[in-house]
C-alpha cells in the first residue's frame, strides 16, 4: 500500500471542475503534496454544492467534467507522480426524484427492486415529507393537482416543481380518465392508494419511515450491508480503483452503517490490499478505532483536539470561565447543558427513531414475559441514550464486541447511580438486548434493536454537542470543534505527547487535519481564538467595553434583551476569530465583504443553538435584532467601535499568526499524514459551513510560491499572507517526500525542557530507530505567544535549554526553514535558536 506522505483537499462544484483542478496539478507538486483527495465527485442533486447528496453512485458528475474531464484530471496527476483518494459515501443517498433507485421505489413501493436497497420500514406506507403543510391543506391551496409528469408522460401528483408518480396499479387502463381527477375527495382516495404518503416537513422528526442521515429528511439511509446494495452502489467506485485511476477512499460517516466493520471487510476485500483506507469517525476521549478494522485510520479530528493541548493556557483558562460565568449571570455546568442539550434531540428532534426503538423494546418485552409499562420502558431507554459517552458500539446479530460489552456495563452502573436513574430492571432488560442475551426466538428483532440503536447513538451525539451545545456555550469558541470534548478538562503539554505517542502506535497511517469542509472554525480562526486563554482579564476588559459602546443597539423583545450579554460575548469572540488580519476601520469594501459572511455565521448560529429560535420555528423578531447589532458592529459609521476592536485585537492577531505556524509545524513532523485542505497553506480566517467551503485563491497561491530552494522570507508581509505558513508547508512536505519512513515509523519523542521560559516551548523529535545513526529530526516551537515579550528584539527564551538524549547528542543538523546548519551536544541552549518562528532541524 503506498501512504500518502500529504494530502490536500479540494472541493468539487461551485466552480471548481476537474479540468481546474487538473490545472493545479503542478502547483500540488511544488507544495510537496503526494495524493489530492477529492470530495465526492458522483452525480448529486441538480443544485447540490457539496455532493454528499448522491443521485447516482455509478456516474461522475457531468456538471465538473464527467467521466472525461475526470480522466483527464487522472492523468495529470499520474504524469506528476501524484496519487488521488476519492471521499465516498456509503450511508446514504438523496431522497430526491432525480435519484433514479428512489424515484422507482417511490411509484412501485415495496414491489420497486429497489425497495429494499435504502432503509425503509415497509409496515406502513412510504412517508414523503417535502410538502409546505399537509396534503390536505396543499391540495386546498391547490398546490397540488394531477398532471402528466413532463419528462415520462405518466400521472404525477404535482407539487410546483416537482412530480411524484403514481403507482400503475391505480391508474392502469384508465390513465385519462384519472389526469381529468379534479374532486378533492377522489384525488384524496387516489392519494390513498399510493406506496407513499405525501405529508408536511413539519412531521418528520416524529414521524418517517425511513432511516436518515442526521436530521436531514432529503438524505435516505442505505442498505450496503446487503451483498446486492454494496455491489450496485460501489460498481463505479470499485472499477476506479482497479484501474488504477484511484489510489485511496475515505468512507464518510461510517458509524452510520449497520455494520462499519462487515462494510469496511468487504470494502478491504474488494478494492485490494493496495488501497488507502480512511473513516470519518469521531472518537471519544480515551476512545480508539476498533483494532479489526481494516484501514489506515480517521480523518483526524482527534487531532485537532489534541493540539489544544499545545497550545491552550490551561494555568489560566479558570480565569476565562469565571468572566464568562460572570457574563451568563451564572455559573455554568457543563453537565447539566449537555443532558439537556441531549435531552432536546431525543424528545424532540429524534422522536420517530426514539419511538421506533421504543416499540421494538416494549414489542420484545412482551415476547419475552418481562412485564412493564410504556413509561417505564421509555425513562430507561431515554436515560441510556443520554448517557451515552461515545458516538456508538458496534454490535452484530452475535451481540457486543467485548470492549463494547464492558464499556455498556459501565454506562448502566453510571445511569443507576445517577440522580435520574430509571426503573434498574427496565435497563437492565434493555442491556439485555443490546449484549444479545435474549432467547433466540427473538434474536432478529433484538439485533434490528442493536442496530437501530447503535444508528441513533451517533446523530444524537454529533447534533447535541456539535450542533447545539457548541452553539449555546461560548466560553471558548476554538474548543468548540468538531472532535472536541464537551466537559470541561485540562490542557497540557504532556497530555498532547501522550496522545501522539498513542497516534503513532495506533494510526500512524491517519490523516492529520487541521481544517475541514465540516470545522467549525478554519485553523487559522482557531489559532487565534486559542490565545485568548492566555488573557482572559484583558479580553474581558475587551467586551465589557465594547458592550457599552454598542449598548444603544440592544432590542428589548418579549423574550428579553437581543443580544443578552451572552449573545455579545459570542459575537464579539467569533468576530475577532475571522477578522482579516490587514483589515483597517476605514475600508468599507472589506468591512462589507466580511459582514456578508458574518450574518450567515450569525444566523445559523442561533438557530443550532436552539434557544430563542431554530430552524423549525423562526424567531423573526429575535433574528432580525441580533442580526442588525451585528451589522452594526461592521457599519464604517461605527468608527468608535471598529477603532477600539481593531487596535485592541492586534497582539492577539500576532499570537494567533504564531500559533498558526506551530500548529503547522506539528502537524507536518508529528505522527500521522498531513491533510491540506484547500486554501489552508496561507491563512484560513474561515467560520462554519458554508463559509468554510468558499474556494481560495488559487491564483495566487500559485504565483506567490517559489520554485527555487532558498530560504524562507520571513517578512512582516510573509507572515500577514500567509506566505510564510505556505512555505513552511512547502519546505517540510518535500522533507517528508525525501524522508518517508522517517516520519511513518520514526519514534515519537518529546523532549524536556528546562529554564525561565520552559512553558513557552514545545520540543520532540522523530527518530529512526531502525539503524544505529538512522535519520532525526528535532521540532522546537514556542507556544503561548501571548504573553511572551512584546519586544521582537528581545531573546525570549534566554536561560531555556532542552535536553538531548544520547541518539539526537553530538550531531550535525540542518535547519529545514533556513538551510542554517549546527552543532548539537546534550543541551541546546535556546537564547539564539528560536524566536517566534519553528525549527526543524534534520540530522544530516
Amino acid at each position: 500500500m503506498k501512504i500518502p506522505t500529504a494530502t490536500y483537499r479540494i472541493q468539487f462544484r461551485n466552480g471548481m471542475t476537474f479540468d481546474r483542478a487538473a490545472a493545479l496539478v503542478p502547483y500540488l507538486q511544488q507544495l510537496g503534496i503526494s495524493h489530492l483527495y477529492a470530495s465526492p465527485i458522483f452525480t448529486a442533486t441538480a443544485d447540490s454544492t457539496h455532493g454528499y447528496d448522491v443521485t447516482d453512485a455509478n456516474e461522475i458528475e457531468p456538471a465538473i467534467g464527467g467521466r472525461e474531464g475526470f480522466d483527464r484530471m487522472v492523468a495529470a496527476l499520474k504524469e506528476a507522480g501524484l496519487g488521488l483518494i476519492l471521499d465516498i459515501v456509503p450511508n446514504h443517498m438523496a431522497a430526491s426524484l432525480e435519484n433514479a433507485w428512489w424515484r422507482d421505489v417511490i411509484e412501485h413501493g415495496e414491489q420497486s427492486r429497489y425497495a429494499r436497497y435504502f432503509d425503509i420500514d415497509w409496515s406502513r406506507r412510504l412517508t414523503l415529507p417535502f410538502l409546505g403543510d399537509t396534503f390536505e391543506a396543499e391540495l386546498e391551496k391547490g398546490d397540488i393537482r394531477l398532471q402528466a409528469d413532463p419528462k415520462t408522460g405518466k400521472p404525477a401528483f404535482a407539487y410546483f416543481e416537482s412530480f411524484y408518480p403514481l403507482c400503475p396499479e391505480s391508474y392502469q387502463g384508465r390513465e385519462e380518465e384519472v389526469l381529468q381527477l379534479t374532486d378533492k375527495a377522489e384525488l384524496i382516495a387516489l392519494h390513498e392508494q399510493q406506496p407513499y404518503r405525501l405529508m408536511t416537513w413539519r412531521d418528520a422528526p416524529r414521524d418517517l419511515s425511513y432511516r436518515r442521515f442526521f436530521e436531514i429528511t432529503g438524505l435516505v439511509g442505505v442498505r450496503v450491508e446487503d451483498d446486492a446494495v454494496f455491489d450496485d452502489s460501489h460498481r463505479l467506485i470499485l472499477d476506479l480503483v482497479r484501474s488504477g485511476a484511484v489510489d485511496g477512499l475515505r468512507v464518510d460517516h461510517v458509524d452510520g452503517l449497520a455494520d462499519p466493520k462487515g462494510y469496511l471487510r468487504r470494502l478491504r476485500q474488494e478494492a485490494g490490499a493496495d488501497c488507502y483506507l480512511t473513516v470519518e469517525k469521531i472518537l471519544g476521549k480515551g476512545e480508539h478505532l476498533p483494532d479489526d478494522w481494516p484501514v489506515s485510520g480517521t480523518t483526524g479530528y482527534e487531532f485537532i483536539a489534541a493540539l489544544s493541548d499545545a497550545l491552550v493556557d490551561d494555568d489560566r483558562l479558570a480565569a476565562l470561565r469565571k468572566a464568562y460565568d460572570k457574563t451568563m449571570e451564572r455559573q455554568v455546568d457543563m453537565r447539566a447543558e449537555l443532558r439537556a442539550a441531549k435531552l432536546l434531540m431525543v424528545d424532540r428532534n429524534f422522536e420517530g427513531e426514539f419511538t421506533t426503538l421504543l416499540k421494538l423494546a416494549l414489542g420484545l418485552a412482551e415476547s419475552e414475559g418481562f412485564a412493564t409499562e410504556q413509561a417505564t420502558m421509555h425513562a430507561a431507554l431515554r436515560e441510556l441514550l443520554v448517557a451515552f459517552p461515545v458516538y456508538r458500539t458496534y454490535g452484530t446479530q452475535e451481540g457486543l464486541p467485548a470492549a463494547d460489552a464492558e464499556l455498556l456495563h459501565k454506562v448502566v452502573t453510571k445511569v443507576k447511580a445517577s440522580e435520574n436513574a430509571p426503573d434498574p430492571e427496565a435497563l437492565d432488560f434493555i442491556t439485555q438486548i443490546l449484549a444479545g442475551s435474549l432467547s433466540n426466538a427473538v434474536s432478529d428483532k433484538a439485533s434490528l434493536f442493536r442496530t437501530r440503536f447503535q444508528q441513533l447513538t451517533g446523530p444524537l451525539m454529533a447534533k447535541s454537542v456539535e450542533d447545539t451545545l457548541f452553539f449555546r456555550q461560548n466560553m471558548g469558541l476554538a474548543l468548540n470543534e468538531v472532535g472536541a470534548e464537551p466537559l470541561p478538562r485540562m490542557f497540557s503539554l504532556d497530555r498532547f505527547h501522550a496522545e501522539m505517542k498513542t497516534r503513532l502506535e495506533k494510526q500512524p497511517d491517519a490523516l492529520s487535519s487541521t481544517s475541514t469542509h465540516d470545522t467549525k472554525r478554519g485553523e487559522d480562526t482557531r489559532a487565534r481564538l486559542y490565545t485568548l486563554t492566555e488573557a482572559p482579564s484583558r479580553w474581558a476588559v475587551c467586551v465589557g467595553r465594547w458592550r457599552e459602546i454598542n449598548q444603544h443597539k440592544v432590542v428589548e423583545l418579549e423574550d428579553g434583551p437581543a443580544p443578552k450579554p451572552a449573545g455579545k460575548w459570542m459575537l464579539y469572540q467569533a468576530l475577532a476569530g475571522v477578522w482579516p488580519v490587514t483589515l483597517q476601520p476605514d475600508d468599507a469594501e472589506g468591512l462589507k465583504a466580511l459582514e456578508d459572511r458574518f450574518l450567515d455565521f450569525v444566523e445559523k448560529a442561533l438557530r443550532e443553538a436552539k434557544l430563542r429560535t431554530d430552524w423549525v420555528e423562526n424567531n423573526d423578531p429575535f433574528e432580525k435584532a441580533m442580526l442588525d447589532y451585528a451589522r452594526h458592529l461592521l457599519s464604517p459609521d461605527n468608527q468608535a467601535f471598529l477603532q477600539d476592536f481593531v487596535s485592541s485585537l492586534q497582539p492577539f492577531i500576532r499570537a494567533g499568526l504564531v500559533n498558526s505556524l506551530t500548529q503547522t509545524a506539528i502537524k507536518l513532523t508529528a505522527p500521522g499524514v498531513p491533510d491540506i485542505y484547500q486554501g489552508s497553506e496561507a491563512l484560513n480566517f474561515s467560520l462554519v459551513d458554508p463559509d468554510n467551503r468558499r474556494e481560495p485563491d488559487f491564483a495566487t497561491l500559485t504565483q506567490q510560491l517559489p520554485e527555487d530552494d532558498q530560504p524562507v522570507i520571513v517578512t512582516e508581509e510573509s507572515w500577514q499572507s500567509g506566505f510564510l505558513k505556505q512555505q513552511v508547508i512547502a519546505k517540510t512536505l518535500r522533507l517528508r517526500q525525501q524522508k518517508p519512513a522517517l516520519f511513518r515509523y520514526g519514534d515519537y519523542l518529546p523532549l524536556a525542557v528546562t529554564g525561565e521560559m520552559a512553558d513557552h516551548v514545545i520540543a520532540y523529535a522523530r527518530v529512526s530507530t531502525r539503524i544505529r545513526g538512522g535519520d532525526a529530526l528535532i521540532v522546537i516551537a514556542p507556544r503561548l505567544a501571548l504573553r511572551l515579550p512584546d519586544d521582537a528584539e528581545t531573546a525570549w527564551f534566554t536561560d531555556t535549554t532542552i535536553a538531548l538524549p544520547e541518539s539526537l547528542a553530538g550531531r550535525r543538523y540542518r535547519n529545514i526553514l533556513s538551510g542554517e546548519t549546527l552543532s548539537l551536544d546534550e543541551r541546546i541552549d535556546l537564547t539564539n535558536i528560536i524566536g517566534d518562528v519553528p525549527q526543524i532541524l534534520i540530522a544530516e
